[in-house]
């Protein structure tokens, strides 16, 4: 018998000073069971960091041509490709041709990355963005994580402030280069 995806049903006030970005948000995610609670966590993350008009979830593994997150125009063109994790050299070529930008969030050390980009070919990386989440971050938030949460985000000069089941959890997104 095949497990089933966990719904979240999440409430957050995200108030990104960086962005300019004051919004309460309700929406539900999906966590698939083979999905780690970290990876669901950087995706939340991810999610909250670009929010703005356009912005949705894949259909997830049953899309795999699809990015974990994207941005779309009310024409349905794509306007970014989000990446979460450690995406191969491969994909990240074809993000950077299918969209004019691309963002990698991560959970992982970019040093192991950038190994496993070099040498290969990707279109405009230099142009591509990559945000490290602290790990310390990530796992503090996935040891509080409840099927129904409300969680206060906010972002000030690229820490993170979450408050979640009476729990203040602080940590830092560093922008890096891919290489």
């Amino acid at each position: 018998m095949a497990l089933t995806s966990t719904m979240y049903a999440l409430q957050v006030a995200l108030a990104d000073v960086d962005r300019g970005v004051y919004e309460s948000l309700e929406f539900r995610m999906a966590m698939h069971p083979s999905e780690s609670p970290e990876y669901f966590v950087a995706r939340l993350l991810a999610y909250c960091l670009e929010y703005g008009e356009g912005i949705a979830f894949s259909r997830g593994i049953s899309d795999p041509d699809e990015p974990p997150l994207s941005v779309r125009d009310l024409t349905g063109s794509l306007k970014v490709w989000i990446e979460l994790g450690a995406p191969d050299a491969a994909r990240l070529h074809k993000a950077s041709k299918a969209a004019p930008r691309v963002v990698i969030y991560t959970h992982r050390d970019p040093a192991q990355l950038w190994r496993q980009w070099e040498g290969e070919k990707i279109h405009k990386a230099e142009q591509i963005e990559l945000y490290v989440f602290e790990r310390e971050l990530i796992d503090a938030i996935a040891e509080k994580l409840d099927r129904r949460m409300k969680v206060e985000l906010s972002v000030t000069d690229g820490t993170i402030f979450v408050n979640i089941a009476g729990s203040t959890l602080s940590g830092t997104v560093q922008k890096l280069a891919v290489r």
